[in-house]
Order: structure tokens, then sequence, then C-alpha cells
């Protein structure tokens, strides 16, 4: 078992995108499109009771303002948020009301401002506590998990344990801020359309637009082959797709949408508020023998979702007695949804910063204390994992790091002014894989065709997928060139869950296995018409496997804290992760170290306020909500441990698109204790909760 560390191929799509050649949704422009520009509500509960649109169609080039009185009509769908413009119903702040369609996109905003919404305020609900009435368990948290679970008699553990943290922690509202904005560009021809929408998954969105609009998915194409990140924002259909399509058939020409970026909190999901507490119970050795993770947060009226932040306490370390709980209130609240690592990144920055504050109680290392509470099964569940190299991880990262050169001591390093810390977290990720569908085709030039409905949003899919294929067909990368990003290619599943690779790629890979076979069968030669072959994975992802699956990591940080200021800088972040085989280096260290950057965000600057009075986020841009920057990033490494795991897919590969973001957060907070031995429990980490 060695770490790996030789460069894999370029993005065979580098080149259009830096020239400008590759183009995204809102760089479509059929002839005659129009804009379109949403106006938002502007209560945070109540009803629309006037709409006046007149000052609006007075504008040049106005071609119409939608809304409830004149939109077309929808079927229901289980997303609630999709379902606009169908009444007069306002159930937050930042619902949209109406949609101004213009022939340029200046027309389209003066239109917008010109509409004239008259209301019928209600009393509205939008503070999360602890005690709030509302609370409840809810049968299912995001990914189908139970709210609630229980094993042995957690209460009477606790209450015997020798060493004991009992600790609560927050996290505030988290957004998605991807650099492309959600966009899309509609037509409708002879009944049908065609969307170019910036999404995860074109099959999905397909699938979605079918329903609302009562037709058969055949009638609808979607096209995302260029996307400009998403973070779980673009996971699922979002308003702009809806809106676009709706706008384009009651206009009977293309219209472009794109949302402005100060709507896109209220609009397009987040990461909601979650409140933690965490009660770890110990002998006097650091093994627990008691672990309860209670999690409290908030969802909407209009769509239901629970981040499962109690359930990776049930998969990371053995304890006979465990109580993982989920209590959800709806608020009236913009709807939360995935962000980057759902659930992980949340209820492991509680658990990791708890396990740190056990070591404090033991006085166990800390990396000692994760090592010794290691399991080979997973505890909830009672299946052994396929491969699990967590110490190994936290091994060879303390070695590369220089942990063993760490005093223990808070506030024992300095420089100057600047108090100096080092911390480290454990990060876990389930392997979550779906059935998939892929052609391949060989032409008779000797050039190999990949076709799959993947969705390539900065992770390099285009470039792991031709490698595989390539491999599986026994040719030169240079031969293999690749489909993805639109419902006409076969079908498969979006892009998040880390899932991509190990789904998509499956289904390559026994298309092209399929297609080697047919040219041996001609001898080793293409004929010239060329020849094709298809896959179909949905036979071969078991619904409920024997084994656990997850990808592991250790994070290792080191800070410098400004003790006259509070100022925390990360000089140092680094990460061993265990994820199955690698299949490119170059963008599977690009994906880990975004996601560290994204952890670092995470703990030192990334914070959104609620306005309880209006129901409101205050941070609506880059320059109040803000994520790393160049200078905020220093010296971040990621290396892996090439696992040999014969249980996963063909490739041996797990996901490593959200592994990165975990645990990246408590290594921080964790180092700014040992900086400074102030425990800050709240995030972010800003200097004000450091100084005094």
């Amino acid at each position: 078992m060695s770490t790996v560390n030789t460069p894999g191929p370029a993005r065979l799509e580098g080149r259009e995108k830096v020239t400008g050649a590759a183009r995204y949704a809102a760089e479509h422009t059929p002839p005659g499109t129009a804009y379109a520009w949403p106006v938002p509500a502007t209560i945070a509960r109540g009803r629309v009771v006037t709409v006046d649109t007149g000052r609006a169609m007075d504008e040049p080039g106005a071609l119409a303002v939608l809304t409830h009185e004149n939109a077309p009509r929808l079927k229901d769908v289980d997303d609630a948020t999709l379902l606009l413009l169908q009444n007069d119903r306002v159930p937050h702040r930042g619902w949209y009301v109406a949609l101004a369609i213009a022939r340029t996109l200046e027309a389209a905003r003066a239109m917008a401002a010109a509409v004239e919404i008259g209301y019928a305020p209600e009393d509205h609900d939008a503070v999360l506590t602890t005690g709030h009435p509302g609370l409840r368990v809810p049968d299912e948290a995001n990914g189908g998990f139970p709210g609630s679970r229980e094993r042995g008699d957690f209460d009477g553990a606790y209450e015997r344990a020798p060493a004991r943290v009992d600790a609560t922690y927050t996290i505030p509202p988290l957004h998605n801020h991807p650099m492309e904005p959600h966009a899309t560009t509609a037509r409708w021809e002879d009944g049908t359309l065609v969307a170019h929408d910036s999404s995860q998954g074109a099959t999905t969105v397909q699938e979605t637009l079918a329903e609302l609009f009562g037709l058969a998915k055949e009638r609808i194409t979607v096209v995302s082959e260029h996307v400009g990140g998403g973070f779980g924002s673009k996971g699922t259909p979002r308003p702009q797709v809806v809106l676009a399509a709706m706008a384009a058939r009651h206009t009977g020409v293309p219209v472009k949408l794109a949302l402005p970026r100060a709507q896109l909190a209220a609009t397009v999901g987040h990461r909601a508020p979650v409140v933690q507490r965490v009660r770890l119970g110990a002998g006097e050795d650091g093994v627990i023998t008691a672990l309860a993770h209670e999690v409290v947060t908030q969802t909407s009226t209009v769509r239901e979702f629970v981040e499962q932040a109690a359930v990776p306490a049930r998969s990371m370390y053995l304890s006979p007695n465990s109580r993982t709980t989920h209590h959800v209130v709806a608020l009236d609240v913009p709807s939360p949804s995935w962000m980057r690592a759902p659930g992980e990144a949340s209820g492991m920055y509680a658990l990791e910063c708890a396990m740190d504050e056990l070591a404090c109680a033991t006085g166990v290392d800390p990396v000692e204390l994760r090592v010794r509470n290691d399991t080979a099964t997973e505890p909830d569940s009672g299946k052994p994992f396929s491969s699990r190299h967590l110490v190994e991880c936290l091994r060879e990262g303390a070695r590369r790091f220089g942990w063993h050169e760490r005093d223990p001591r808070p506030r024992s390093r300095s420089e100057g002014r600047f108090l100096l810390g080092t911390g480290v977290a454990s990060s876990y990720y389930p392997v979550l894989l779906a059935p998939s569908s892929a052609e391949v085709r060989a032409g008779g030039d000797g050039r190999y065709l990949v076709r799959v409905n993947a969705t390539d949003i900065g992770t390099g899919a285009r470039t792991v997928l031709a490698q595989i294929a390539a491999e599986a067909l026994a040719v030169p990368l240079e031969l293999v060139s690749v489909e993805v990003g639109s419902s006409a290619l076969p079908r498969a599943p979006l892009a998040g869950g880390s899932s991509g690779t190990g789904s998509w790629g499956w289904a390559v890979h026994k298309a092209s296995r399929a297609l080697r076979a047919l040219v041996d069968e001609h001898g080793g030669t293409v004929p010239p018409g060329g020849l094709a072959a298809g896959a179909d994975t949905s036979d071969d992802v078991e619904a409920e496997p024997p084994y656990a699956k997850a990808a592991f990591g250790a994070q290792f940080a080191e800070v410098r804290v400004d003790r006259d200021t509070g100022e925390t800088r990360v000089r140092r972040l680094l990460g061993v992760f265990a994820a199955g085989h690698v299949l490119n280096a170059r963008t599977g260290r690009s994906q880990l170290i975004g996601g560290m950057t994204m952890g670092l965000g995470m703990a030192l600057h990334e914070s959104s306020t609620l306005d309880a009075r209006f129901g409101d986020f205050a941070e609506r841009d880059l320059a109040s909500y803000h994520v790393p920057a160049c200078a905020d990033v220093h010296g971040i490494e990621a290396y892996w441990i090439d696992e040999d795991d014969p249980h996963l897919n063909p490739m041996g590969s797990k996901g490593i698109g959200e592994v990165g973001i975990v645990g990246t957060a408590a290594a921080v907070a964790n180092a700014v204790h040992h900086a400074t031995g102030v425990r800050v429990r709240d995030l972010p980490l800003h200097p004000e909760k450091l100084l005094g």
C-alpha cells in the first residue's frame, strides 16, 4: 500500500474552456431570443392580492409579465419549490411572484422593477430555537435515513463513564455559490421543448419537466453540456428552468433566464443551520462507551429537507451504546437543500470537535484516540466495511505533517504576537452508486465515441470516463471522444453524492468491454460501417450490498492566531485519503484540494444571517458572503492511499468530490483551540469569538 502522486491526463475539454469555445447555458442564443427577470416577494408570509403590470408593459421591448393569474398551469410534482406562479400564496420572502419578459435583458430588468405587487401579510416565524414547540422527529432525514436510531443503553453508559464530553456546536446557514449562475435558455418547437440548463443532471431535469408540463419525456431535451459548478445547488431542477420554459411557451419565442446572484440565497437551496449536541462517554483510555449526537435544524413550509447531520456518527466510531436523533421544525424561510457533503460536512464538524475535547479530557493524543476507536464493521448496520483505511490515513498524515513534534499543551507555541496551533480530524463519506446506461461506438476510422448522459460540473468527468473506456477497450486515450450532458444520450444519474464516476464509469466500462468483444468477433478490425455496444447496470448495482462502503480521510491543520485582533490564518492544510483507486491523479487532487478549500471557508469565513423581522438572508452577494480567495489559501496538500477494494465497481473507485470538505472545519477549529486555549463551538471562527 502506497501513496500515489503521479499526474494523470489533462482535461479533454480544457482548451475549449480557456478559449471560450465551451458554451454554457446562458451562452446559447437562438434567433429571436427574449430575456426574463424574476420578481421576488418582499414579505415573509402572506398572499398576493393585487398585481399591476401597467408601468412594466410600457417599457420599450416589453413582451409579457407572468403572474399566478396568467402563467401556464403546471402539474403537481414532489418538489413544491418548482410549482411557481400557480397561486397567490407567499411561503417566504424571495419566493417568485412574477416574471418579466422583454426583448432585451435591460428591458426585462426594468420591467421587473416596475411591477407593482400588493400583499396581505401574515405573521411569520423564521427563528430556529432548540425549544421551538414545532420541533419533531422526522420519519426520514435526507438520503432516506431514519430520523432517529438508538443502540444499547446510552443514558446508563454515559453516566458510568469516567470521562465525559457534553458540548453543543452550531453552524449558521451556508450557501452554494457556483461561479456560473443558475441559467436556462428554453425554446418550444412544434410542441417539443429544448432547454439548455445549468444543471447537475439533464435526465432528472427532463423527467421533472415532463411531469410539470404533462408531456412525454421524449418531447423534452435538456442539455447541460458545460456547467460552471454546482456544489449541490444544481442537483435537481431549480426555478430558472421552469420559469424559462413557462415564459417561452407563453410568448412563443426562445427565452433566456439567468437568476441574479442576489436572489440565489432564497431560491436555489442552502445548507440549513444546525444546532448539534454531542455527548461522548469513555474510559480513561479514551475508548468510547457511549455516544449521542442530537441535531436540531429547520426546513421550510414548502418542502421538507432534513440535513442528516447525525447519520455519520452511526458509521464512524465503535460504541456499544448510541443515540442519534434529528429534530426539525418547518419555518417561514427559504427551502434548504443539498450543499456539498450534506449531512457529513455538518455532522462531522461537531463529532470531530467533540473527539478533540475527549482527547483533552483523557490526555490521549488526538490521533491515537481516533485509532483506538476505529472499527472494522459499521456500528449501526453491523456490516463489515469493504475497505476502511482510516488508521493508515491518520498515521500517514501524522508522519507527513510532523505531528510527533507537537506539544499538546494549548498556547505552547508562538511567534511574536501570533499564537500557533495544530489540529486533526477524520473525514468520512459513503460510497453511493446508482444504475446507469452508456453506449460506446467504434468508427471505421479507428476512433471510439463514448455516449452517456453524465454531467461534468467542473470535476473532469469527461476525462476520467474516456480513461475508463480506453483501458477497457485497450486503445490509446487520444482515440476516445466523449459526449455527455444531454438527455438525448443514454440515461444516467445526476452528478451528486460523489457517485458520478462510480455510476457512469461502471456503465462505460461494461459497454466498452462488450464492444471490445464485438471487435474481436470481427477478427480484431472494425467494419467500415462501425460497431456499437450499449450497457445498463441496473442489475449490477446492489440494492442491499453485504458490505458498508465509504471513503475515509485524515485532515491536519496549522493555524496562526493574532493574539491582539483574533484574526486566524490557516498556514497549512494536509489531507490523506483512502478512496479506492484514484483514476486520475491530476483531477483527483484538484477535487480534494477544492473540498479542503471549501472546508476552510466553512471554518473561518462563510456565514449567513437570517433577519427574523423580514425572513430574509442578509448576505446575498460575494462581497458580504465571503468564500475563500487566493489570499486565504496557503500550503494545501492532498495525498491518498491506493486501496485495492474488489467490492466497489470494475474500476475499484470511490467518490472523492465531497470527502475533502468533511473534517476540514473541525481540524481548523481544533487547531485554533490548541493555539489559543479557547474552545469556540460556533462557526465561523470570527475574530470576535476569540477576543476577551
